[in-house]
């Protein structure tokens, strides 16, 4: 049987936007974002983390720094209850600085390649399954992927993001809580 999933941005989505990070020291949850992922497990949704991490083929950071922010999240969650099933990132940049990350690839976000890796790897119905980020490019790789919907939040670079490219066609939330506690509304007001 397939499986309806989350496809969830990490910065500025589940963690405060610090560009670039790489301290785990610094990751700090947004308000509301463990009770969005506990509600979402009760209802049945995989949580899946989809990230573009460029800081990799930028040269600010190794590869393997971004599983120590992973497990840093991962132990700030589990100590409110709450948890991720995946996480899948991608650290290419076709104007990065390490000759080895940069490129153009399948799976930097606009691109849906993370989200089709996970559709396959979980056996997911995306058009039973809805994505929430801070970016337009967020937002792209969900349609592109053939999500049921795409919503956008304004924390993180989300405010900069609408300010910059408008909200037509857009659906727009305060935060991850937000969005999915309006999606989960809207599902089940038509179950």
């Amino acid at each position: 049987m397939k499986r309806k999933a989350c496809f969830i941005d990490r910065d500025g989505v589940l963690i405060k936007e610090e560009n670039y990070i790489s301290d785990p020291a610094k990751v700090s949850i947004i308000p509301g974002v463990p009770e969005a992922l506990s509600l979402l497990k009760e209802q049945g949704y995989l949580r899946i983390v989809v990230s573009n991490q460029a800081g990799v083929a930028r040269g600010y950071f190794e590869e393997s720094q971004i599983k120590v922010i992973e497990k840093r999240i991962e132990e700030l969650l589990a100590a409110s209850g709450a948890s991720v099933d995946a996480w899948y990132y991608c650290p290419h940049h076709p104007k990065g600085k390490v000759e080895a990350y940069s490129f153009d690839c399948d799976c930097r976000k606009p691109a849906p390649g993370m989200l089709k890796k996970a559709e396959k790897d979980f056996n997911i119905d995306v058009k039973e399954s809805f994505l929430v980020g801070d970016k337009i490019s967020d937002i792209e790789a969900g349609q592109a992927a053939g999500c049921h919907k795409s919503i956008m939040v304004r924390t993180g670079h989300g405010e900069e993001e609408l300010d910059k490219n408008g909200a037509e066609g857009l659906i727009i939330a305060e935060s991850f809580s937000d969005a999915v506690n309006m999606y989960l509304k809207a599902k089940n007001a038509q179950s």
